[in-house]
């Protein structure tokens, strides 16, 4: 059984730990990912959090492009609702140009902060002009296709290679909207693991494209002993918050979630504590868990979330398993 292993990355800042310690962190999981054989690279989008240094992933993007030389390089994802179809097409344009083959444009649904970071982000755009989010995908595919038309401008620079195009979402909707704008799905399996879910998302998309499967994203730790893993594991929680208006968030803790509903203008809502669902054990118990959904989804790319534990943690883990998809490939 093989397949494809690769990493998303939040550049999360540890305890005692500032913001350019964890973007050199961010740096040398990079590179070791290049060195021991992952596939993609990918940074995620979070703003307005004290515990994270990944607002702008395309500045990140670019760095780590000019710090490694054969890795894919992408955004996990860009969270698209706050910006111009057009600006992104640009950005990732020069990317491509920088790197060529090497860039991957990622893009979701999701705001990627809190309320206030929200309105912040979107201070100048008139609401009764903001796109769709099925109309902002069709205007990157013009764009990055360099359609020419009189009332449309060109997203220049043109690149030898363009960026391949990923829409993270994990539910029907998002596979049939994947599917029908032509971009590959990524199922946000870190985010929303229900395997009912799974599978009818799957299915979905597979239906609408033609046997396409789904790149599958999860959140996987592995440790020399599987006592280790569960005890790191164990010690992450997240809090799932409940507002009246039936919006659902995961937010780290309570003071955050008590935070999240203030900057909505709720003062009731409802919370609970929740273990993150995250792959832990020894680097072939993962394998044996990867194997699985391999054999059982057809899946041959999965994309692995590092969760927010040390950065030698983070790294020994990648490690592990790059040895583990060692024996797996021979």
């Amino acid at each position: 059984m093989t397949y494809l292993l690769s990493l998303l990355d939040k550049a999360p800042i540890e305890e005692g730990a500032n913001a350019a310690e964890a973007l050199v962190a961010a740096v040398k999981l990079a590179t070791a990912a290049e060195e021991l054989g992952y596939h993609r690279f990918w940074v995620a989008e979070h703003h307005s959090m004290s515990n994270l240094a990944s607002s702008a992933p395309e500045v990140l993007i670019a760095h780590l492009l000019a710090r490694t030389r054969s890795i894919r390089i992408g955004s996990g994802g860009v969270m698209l609702q706050h910006y111009s179809a057009y600006k992104v097409a640009e950005t990732f344009n020069v990317l491509s140009s920088l790197a060529p083959g090497r860039v991957d444009l990622g893009v979701g649904k999701a705001p990627g902060g809190f309320p206030y970071s929200t309105r912040a982000l979107q201070v100048a755009i008139d609401p009764a002009l903001k796109p769709s989010f099925a109309d902002q995908l069709s205007d990157l595919n013009a764009y990055l296709a360099f359609e020419t038309r009189e009332d449309r401008a060109a997203a220049t620079p043109i690149p030898p290679v363009k960026p391949e195009r990923f829409l993270l979402g994990a539910s029907v909707e998002s596979a049939l909207l994947a599917a029908e704008k032509g971009w590959r799905l990524v199922f946000a399996g870190h985010l929303n693991g229900d395997p009912d879910n799974l599978k009818r998302t799957f299915d979905a998309y597979a239906q609408a494209t033609g046997g396409d499967v789904p790149i599958l994203a999860l959140a996987a730790f592995a440790a020399e002993n599987a006592e280790r893993a569960r005890q790191r594991v164990g010690d992450l929680r997240i809090v799932k918050l409940f507002l009246p208006n039936g919006q659902t968030v995961n937010v780290g803790n309570e003071e955050q979630a008590a935070e999240y509903a203030r900057q909505a203008g709720v003062a009731e809502f409802r919370t609970e504590e929740k273990i993150p669902s995250v792959l832990h054990g020894t680097a072939r118990q993962v394998r044996d868990a990867l194997d699985g959904l391999h054999s059982q989804y057809g899946v041959q790319e999965f994309v692995l979330d590092t969760p927010a534990l040390t950065p030698s943690e983070r790294l020994a883990s990648i490690e592990l398993l790059a040895k583990e998809r060692l024996s797996l490939a021979a």
